[in-house]
């Protein structure tokens, strides 16, 4: 997984840390729903990179 890949994923499940927070703190389902979602995809990413890397290191690729 490149290093920018990376940041941007880390990123992507910051922000919906953040959103699920806030949501939570003004009774806010729907953000904190969004929020829950956009940690959701950021580690379904995280893991498909990861996936990506096992392969390569057991490839040779």
């Amino acid at each position: 997984m490149g290093l920018g890949d990376k940041i941007s994923n880390k990123a992507q499940e910051v922000a919906g840390k953040a959103k699920e927070t806030l949501g939570d703190a003004t009774n806010n389902e729907k953000l904190q729903a969004e929020g829950v979602g956009d940690q959701a995809a950021a580690k379904a990413k995280q893991a498909g990179e990861h996936v990506k890397d096992a392969a390569k290191d057991v490839f040779g690729k």
